[in-house]
């Protein structure tokens, strides 16, 4: 799997973990010079709290399109160290 926005591919895996229609690639997949920690914060029921990056392709940024549980709670532990995309990321095979 890829994502990709921007033109650029973000994250590539062979490794990914759909929850919730959602693809969770492993954060070693994930280029970081794309990524840029983000103060955003919220809360899920039955995962826990999500932080979230920016997405920064060249002098395009894309905040908060990129997702993550710190420390999920035991429903969701196959996620842990793993990253999901929205906003115009595309998710492809």
């Amino acid at each position: 799997m890829k994502a990709i926005w921007n033109g650029a591919i973000i994250a590539e895996s062979d490794n990914t973990v759909i929850v919730e229609g959602n693809y969770y690639f492993p954060l070693s997949s994930i280029r970081p010079d794309y990524l840029r920690e983000s103060t955003t914060h919220t809360t899920c029921h039955w995962k826990g709290e999500a932080s979230y990056y920016d997405l920064i392709v060249g002098d395009a940024v894309n905040p908060d399109a990129a997702w993550y549980y710190p420390s999920p709670k035991a429903a969701a532990k196959q996620i842990a160290g793993r990253v999901a995309f929205w906003k115009g990321v595309q998710v492809i095979e």
